[in-house]
């Protein structure tokens, strides 16, 4: 398994060198980090190629930095990418290292512990081929050096099996407890509903969070701890905020069904959660597993 950190010279870089960490070690992975630069000088230093020699030497010492934050219980290797567009250099660097997560971290502003997205993450988001792992502001300080537990959200619609089956093979890979949880907002019941509403839309999170569990527990080595909770709120944010976490904690969603195939696209629950957790989160591409 291969890990791809997309580094900025930024704390949300080192965030994102911080979880890369804490995964490489959990997951017994190789980490690679690669920083995308321009690939041409702007015209006032074309005579002279001073801009290409001084933003070369600054990625070097970026890169460096970065790769000096990597304990050395884990293998990492760093990369410059050449592209006018960060995150369609990212996306190269996926496919050219055969990266099996990227992790990325978030942008300035919001608060320690919450997740703040910039422009690249928010395009990675909506086109990554693999697995995005989202580290909350501060993880470089706060962060455990392992993961502890995998929580998998897993919704009402259909394409729960593919997160299952990455929440699953993660878990095995890492001897890692799993928590299935199924999410119940009442704000995304009908305006109108009646008691019966709410009723059946319990019944049905309780069967889909049962079948999960029971698909989970043939396919996870024997021993394993797996457990389920439905959990109820007024709304999403109310919801997984009543959800026990824990330092070393991770949560695991799947992309929004508006997602191409093999691609990701950050779904409206997801979004809502990001603003309440504080703990990383990794989003799953559709019909793609690592």
């Amino acid at each position: 398994m291969k890990l791809l950190v997309a580094y900025l010279a930024t704390p949300g870089g080192e965030d994102a060198v911080a979880l890369g960490v804490c995964l490489a070690r959990t997951l017994n992975a190789s980490l690679d980090i690669s920083l995308v630069i321009p690939p041409d000088r702007p015209e006032a230093f074309a005579s002279t190629g001073s801009y290409a020699e001084v933003l070369d030497e600054a990625a070097t010492e970026w890169l460096a930095d970065a790769a000096a934050l990597v304990p050395d219980d884990v293998t990492v290797a760093t990369h410059v990418a050449l592209d006018e567009n960060s995150a369609d250099g990212i996306l190269k660097e996926i496919d050219r290292l055969g990266s099996t997560i990227l992790v990325v971290g978030g942008s300035g502003g919001g608060l320690i512990g919450r997740h703040s997205l910039g422009s690249v993450v928010n395009d990675l988001l909506h086109s990554s081929p693999v697995p995005v792992a989202l580290a909350p502001r501060g993880f470089s300080h706060t962060g455990a050096p392992r993961v502890r537990e995998i929580t998998a959200a897993i919704g009402r619609r259909p394409g729960a099996e593919i997160l299952l089956d990455t929440a699953v093979e993660l878990s095995a890979r890492g001897d890692l407890p799993l928590r299935l949880v199924s999410l119940v907002s009442r704000d995304d019941m009908p305006p109108r509903r009646t008691p019966d509403d709410e009723t059946t839309a319990i019944g049905h999170a309780v069967d889909l969070a049962q079948r999960a569990l029971d698909s989970a527990r043939t396919r996870l080595p024997e021993g394993t701890s797996i457990t389920s909770a439905i959990v109820e709120g007024r709304s999403v944010e109310d919801a997984v905020g009543t959800v026990d976490w824990h330092d070393g904690d991770l949560i695991m969603v799947g992309s929004s069904r508006l997602a191409a195939p093999r691609k990701l696209f950050l779904g409206s629950t997801a979004a809502k959660m990001l603003r309440v957790l504080a703990v990383p989160m990794i989003v799953v591409p559709r019909e793609a597993q690592p």
